[in-house]
């Protein structure tokens, strides 16, 4: 597979768990969260993943890995602050990141 066919399935997957985020959402943070602001923070989940080694470990018998989604939505808070972006309600971001995770499980149960 060419690197612009790698681009582009991952920008689809990525307007995939956008729309699925959006759908999880209150309507109130539908409205408040642009298309950007989402893309933003999933980065910022990915990163919390990527730096707290989540991507490495090993899943238990039943096949799940430990997160602790509070302090995913405490990390995204921070660093949006930090990178002066935005200053992100806790509550928020954690429903952000329940949806993420419940989009991940998804693609986990489809694969």
């Amino acid at each position: 597979m060419s690197i612009d066919n790698e681009i582009l399935l991952d920008a689809e997957d990525d307007a995939r768990e956008i729309a699925f985020i959006r759908q999880q959402l209150p309507q109130e943070l539908k409205e408040r969260f642009s298309d950007d602001e989402l893309y933003y923070i999933l980065d910022l989940i990915i990163d919390y993943y990527t730096s707290h080694g989540i991507f490495d470990q090993e899943p238990d018998e039943e096949g799940c890995i430990d997160v602790d989604l509070d302090a995913v939505a405490d990390y995204v808070c921070r660093q949006a602050r930090k990178e002066e972006e935005a200053d992100y309600d806790h509550d928020d971001i954690l429903l952000v990141v329940q949806a993420e995770m419940d989009f991940s499980e998804q693609q986990d149960e489809e694969a």
